[in-house]
């Protein structure tokens, strides 16, 4: 008789700095899959497929990174937890482990994500924040870069602010909200859309910097949408200020 297997929804933390990012790779131990896999499969005995809603990149941190797995096991979801974080490292934890519908797909049923993007705009840097934020010696106007970044918003084809890879799918994406905040030395950048392209954050971000150092004008976005190509838009900023916030989903029954 074959085995039933729950479905279980995972809410995850981690401090993405030594990792290669989430996706599990070849001739690495060092990403977040590969980390939560390992345990899960000590856990059980078994093979496990445990997919996220994003695959986040190399030094790239989450503070809501959503995940699905189906396990066959007899733990309860509090056990299923305790469990993985009795043996992940330090700068990894599961917040919450939830019995899901057996069709909840963590990537395929997100309706909305939100990243946050941190900046430290000082001339001296911030030895606190070397891991969670870019540094940015020269003062950035903040108000070219919002007024750049009402021009971002919308649904556009945002080719020209993604690295290529081989892509298939459109290119298509609706940034619903993008809000600029002025903290005390830091700038941060938070964005909220239906999804995001391989480094779009990142490119998002160069773009407004460059903006914001007066290096291109805050009416130059919509040539660069219309040009799609790469080369158009702004830098790529380091992964270490970027984290994965929020990732939600429709109204519904999920849980069971």
């Amino acid at each position: 008789m074959e085995e039933r297997l729950q479905n279980y929804k995972l809410l995850i933390q981690y401090e993405g700095t030594r990792y290669k990012g989430w996706q599990s790779q070849e001739g690495t131990e060092q990403t977040i899959q590969g980390k939560l896999t390992r345990i899960l499969e000590r856990m059980t005995g078994k093979p496990v497929d445990l997919k996220g809603a994003g695959r986040t990149d190399a030094g790239v941190h989450a503070r809501g990174q959503v995940a699905h797995v189906r396990l066959g096991t007899e733990q309860s979801p509090k056990e299923i937890r305790d469990y993985l974080n009795r043996y992940l490292p330090e700068d990894i934890a599961v917040l919450e482990v939830t019995a899901v519908d057996e069709r909840f797909h963590s990537r395929l049923h997100a309706v909305r994500k939100t990243y946050v993007y941190r900046i430290w705009n000082r001339q001296i840097p911030n030895v606190f924040l070397r891991r969670f934020a870019a540094h940015v010696e020269e003062p950035l106007d903040v108000e070219a870069m919002r007024r750049a970044a009402g021009n971002l918003k919308g649904t556009h084809d945002f080719l020209s602010f993604c690295t290529r890879r081989k892509i298939k799918k459109s290119t298509v994406r609706t940034v619903e909200e993008i809000l600029i905040e002025e903290l005390e030395g830091e700038i941060r950048l938070t964005f909220t859309g239906d999804g995001f392209l391989y480094h779009m954050v990142r490119i998002l971000v160069g773009t407004l910097v460059e903006v914001g150092l007066h290096q291109r004008e805050p009416e130059e976005m919509e040539e660069i949408f219309a040009a799609k190509s790469r080369d158009r838009a702004g830098r790529l900023m380091p992964g270490r200020g970027l984290i994965l916030w929020n990732v939600e989903y429709p109204q519904g029954p999920q849980e069971i």
